[in-house]
């Protein structure tokens, strides 16, 4: 039981009683393998305690005071002299308590435990957590503010967005025919700033003059905006915008329902300057062809030599025919002087 061999059958004296009111004795103490047997001067046998359950009373200078755990009544007092006797009974104490099970402890390890699994959610879970809902209750109409916000920090670098008057309508035509009845107002051209498209909570897509300006089919500009488009679709505006701001913006917004300029600012920027994300080529493939558009336009939009964007050329959906109608000449003709010159 107790594993400490040198102790075995170790003897020494004290004064014992069996309770309160009984007079102490004399008695010869002696440790076996498992018990602590308590004999009268005459070797009877006057108690066995259990090793496993001995407990420590009270100690004085002289004394130290043993009984059975959970009977403080009966009682054995040995001199301090007994030294050896004394550290056999304490070791055998600390190696028995250390076998037991420590509420305290374990309510300790439990808290840390607990702890660290709410800082790790806290770091790891919530904040995606909260973004995910965040961008699940704000209504259409917030994402439209929030562009528009977005869109007003862009034109202080890229200069107002083109407006021709006779423009306007052909603008309208194209969103149509690519974005659908819906978003005949979400085409922005700008004279700078984009360096081809971009896409902002609530519908919006940015497009560089150049892609109305320079090519001389409409399929073209149609490309760029139906990838755009699929683009947006692919990953949540909003979400984009919250991820790069941050933990504090998602609860700014949930609780104020806006933004705070700094953000706004941030984000613009970083829209004027941060690479496209690619499109994966079947996605863009499915695309072209539910809206019946031809792809080689705009691979060769994309690169002159079609070397690059051979697969956009050799896959295109509508190959030796012709798309559905994108613009009128009339209209392609207007829409090209949109920023006037």
């Amino acid at each position: 039981m107790t594993a400490l061999n040198q102790y075995q059958r170790l003897e020494a004296t004290g004064l014992w009683r069996p309770d309160p009111q009984a007079q102490r004795r004399e008695v010869v103490v002696s440790m076996g393998d498992a018990t602590l047997t308590i004999t009268d001067l005459q070797d009877r046998v006057l108690a066995h305690w259990s090793l496993a359950a001995v407990a420590r009373g009270a100690r004085t200078d002289d004394r130290v005071t043993y009984h059975p755990d959970g009977d403080p009544g009966e009682t054995l007092e040995l001199d301090t002299d007994a030294t050896e006797m004394i550290a056999a009974i304490e070791k055998v104490r600390q190696a028995i308590d250390r076998g037991r099970p420590h509420p305290g402890k374990l309510r300790w390890v439990l808290s840390i435990g607990a702890g660290l699994v709410i800082a790790a959610l806290a770091v790891f879970w919530l904040p995606d957590a909260l973004l995910r809902h965040t961008v699940q209750v704000v209504p259409m109409v917030k994402r439209v503010e929030i562009g528009e916000n977005l869109l007003a920090r862009i034109t202080r670098v890229s200069g107002a967005p083109c407006s021709a008057p006779e423009a306007r309508e052909p603008l309208r035509h194209l969103a149509l025919r690519i974005l659908g009845e819906t978003r005949r107002d979400a085409l922005v051209v700008l004279p700078d700033g984009v360096q081809t498209t971009e896409h902002l909570p609530g519908g919006r897509i940015l497009l560089n003059r150049a892609l109305v300006e320079d090519p001389e089919d409409p399929d073209v500009t149609a490309g760029y905006i139906l990838t755009e488009a699929v683009r947006a679709a692919r990953a949540d505006p909003l979400e984009a915008l919250l991820r790069h701001a941050g933990l504090m913006a998602s609860l700014q917004l949930l609780t104020t329902g806006s933004l705070s300029d700094e953000v706004l600012d941030d984000y613009a920027e970083t829209l004027l300057t941060t690479p496209q994300a690619p499109v994966p080529r079947d996605v863009l493939l499915r695309a072209f062809e539910n809206a019946q558009l031809r792809t080689t336009p705009y691979a060769y939009a994309l690169d002159v030599t079609g070397e690059d964007s051979l697969p956009l050329i050799e896959a295109d959906p509508l190959a030796g025919s012709s798309s559905a109608l994108v613009l009128s000449d009339a209209d392609w003709v207007r829409l090209q002087g949109i920023c006037g010159g």
